[in-house]
C-alpha cells in the first residue's frame, strides 16, 4: 500500500513538472529522487535539478519559498547536473514567469500540494541555525564584533583558496576585459591611494582592514604611517603577520577594537567594503565618527555596496527575498543604503562631495572569479568547512555576480574631504588618477 501511494505521489510531481515544461520551456529538466527524468526524452548530459528525496516537494509545498529553495540546496537535496547556477540563469523560462505560470494547470498542482501535505519534509537543515537577520544591529562594539566574527573567522585557509595573493576581499578595478583577479585587486590598491593622493608622512587609516593589503601597499609604495582597524581576529593575526614578513611593521599599525574606539587624527581615511555592516540606524554615528578621526581638508574615500533608490523611503527598506537571505544567512547585521542617502549623509556630517564613481560591473566580474576559483577547489573547501558551507558560499558569490549584472545592486566609491571654507585643496582635473 506504501509503495502504491509513493508511486502515486511521484506521478503527481512527474505530471506537473512535465506541464510545467511544457508551458514554460525552460532549458533545464528534472530527476527525481526514484531517477525518473521531466521531460522523460531529456537528454542524458542536459541541464538537470535534481530532487533527491520526497521531503524535498513536501518541504516546498508547506513553505514555497526562496529561503526553503536555498535551504534543500543547501543541505544537498536540490542540486544540479551538468551546470552551474549561470547555466540555470541562462536557462531560466523567458517572458515574466509568474504570468507564463497561469498557463499550468491548478488541478494537478492541488493534487501534489494534498499529496505531500503529510508527508515528513526530511531533516532539519543546517541553516535553521543561521539567523543573521535576528542579530542585532545596535551598534555596539560587542554586536558588530559578534556579526563580523560570524562571517570572517570561518578561516583563512578557507578565503586563500579563492582571493588573490593579497587576500583582498573587495571589489577588484579591471581596467580592461581580463580576469586576473591578481592583477585587478592590485589595480585597485593603487587607485584608492591615488585618489586619497596619499603622501609620504602622512597618517593613513584603513576602517576595516581585512587582511592588511591596503594598508601595506600604503605604507610601501606611498610612505604614509598606516593604521587598520578590524573587529576579525583570524585577519588581524594574518596582517601582523603581513607586515612584519614585509618590513614595515614600523610604519603600519593594527587595532583591535571597534571603528567608534579610534582615537587620533588622520590625514586620509577610507573605508572599502566595511560600511555595509553597520546599519542605517548607525549612519550618523559612522559619518560623525569619521568626521572626527579625520583633520580640516584632509580626504576619504567611501567605497560601498548600495542598492537601488526607491519611490519611498519605506518602499526601499522592505527587504526583497533575495536580501533578506544575504543578511540572514551571510551578512548578520548587514544593511545596503542607496548612492543618494550616502551622499546626504557625508554632507550632514561636514563632508563635500568631490566624486562618484560606480564599479558595478567590476564588481560582476570579480565576484565571478571568486565564484569560478572556489568551484575549481572545491575539495580543498569542503575538507576545511565543509560541503554545506561551500554550496552556501559558491551560492552567495554566484548570487552577488548576477546580481551585479542586472543592476540589482551598485557600488561606488565616493571621495570627500573634511569641509572647511575656502579651496578643497584638489587638483582641477582627475586626469592623474587615470595614467
Amino acid at each position: 500500500m506504501e509503495d502504491q501511494k509513493a508511486a502515486a505521489r511521484r506521478d503527481a510531481v512527474r505530471d506537473l513538472l512535465e506541464e510545467a515544461h511544457h508551458v514554460l520551456s525552460p532549458g533545464f529538466g528534472f530527476r527525481l529522487w526514484d531517477g525518473t527524468r521531466v521531460p522523460a526524452a531529456w537528454p542524458a548530459d542536459g541541464l538537470v535539478v535534481t530532487l533527491a528525496d520526497e521531503g524535498v516537494v513536501a518541504a516546498l509545498v508547506r513553505r514555497p519559498r526562496l529561503d526553503t529553495l536555498i535551504k534543500l540546496h543547501v543541505d544537498g537535496r536540490i542540486e544540479l547536473e551538468n551546470g552551474t547556477f549561470f547555466d540555470l540563469a541562462a536557462a531560466r523560462p523567458k517572458g515574466k514567469v509568474g504570468r507564463l505560470a497561469k498557463g499550468i494547470s491548478k488541478t494537478k498542482a492541488l493534487r501534489v500540494a494534498t499529496a505531500f501535505w503529510r508527508v515528513d519534509r526530511g531533516p532539519v537543515s543546517v541553516l535553521d541555525r543561521v539567523r543573521g537577520d535576528e542579530i542585532d544591529r545596535d551598534g555596539r562594539p560587542e554586536t558588530n564584533r559578534a556579526n563580523v566574527a560570524y562571517h570572517y573567522d570561518v578561516s583563512n585557509e578557507f578565503y586563500r583558496l579563492f582571493l588573490d595573493a593579497e587576500m583582498v576581499y573587495t571589489c577588484g578595478y579591471f581596467t580592461e576585459d581580463h580576469e586576473d583577479i591578481d592583477r585587478a585587486q592590485a589595480d585597485k590598491l593603487d587607485m584608492i591611494c591615488r585618489k586619497l593622493r596619499l603622501k609620504p608622512g602622512e597618517r593613513f587609516l584603513d576602517i576595516g582592514c581585512g587582511w592588511g593589503a591596503l594598508v601595506c601597499h600604503a605604507a610601501r609604495h606611498y610612505g604614509v604611517e598606516a593604521h587598520g582597524v578590524t573587529l576579525a581576529a583570524e585577519q588581524l593575526a594574518l596582517a601582523k603577520e603581513k607586515a612584519e614578513r614585509l618590513g614595515i611593521a614600523d610604519r603600519v599599525t593594527f587595532h583591535f577594537k571597534d571603528y567608534v574606539q579610534m582615537e587620533g587624527t588622520f590625514d586620509k581615511i577610507a573605508s572599502i567594503g566595511m560600511f555595509e555592516q553597520v546599519g542605517i540606524a548607525n549612519h550618523p554615528t559612522y559619518f560623525a565618527t569619521v568626521n572626527r578621526l579625520l583633520r580640516p581638508q584632509g580626504l576619504y574615500l567611501h567605497h560601498t555596496i548600495a542598492r537601488r533608490a526607491k519611490k519611498s523611503d519605506k518602499r526601499f527598506m522592505k527587504m526583497t527575498a533575495e536580501y533578506r537571505a544575504l543578511v540572514r544567512y551571510i551578512f548578520p547585521g548587514g544593511e545596503l543604503d542607496h548612492l543618494g542617502m550616502s551622499i546626504t549623509n557625508l554632507e550632514r556630517a561636514g563632508f563635500e562631495v568631490h566624486d562618484v564613481e560606480g564599479w558595478r560591473e567590476h564588481y560582476q566580474r570579480t565576484t565571478y572569479l571568486w565564484w569560478k576559483r572556489l568551484l575549481e577547489r572545491r575539495g580543498e573547501a569542503e575538507a576545511l568547512v565543509g560541503p554545506e558551507k561551500v554550496r552556501m558560499w559558491l551560492l552567495y558569490l554566484a548570487g552577488c555576480s548576477m546580481a551585479f549584472a542586472r543592476g540589482g545592486a551598485y557600488i561606488n566609491q565616493t571621495l570627500a574631504s573634511k569641509r572647511i571654507r575656502g579651496p578643497s585643496g584638489l587638483p582641477w582635473t582627475r586626469a592623474d588618477l587615470y595614467r
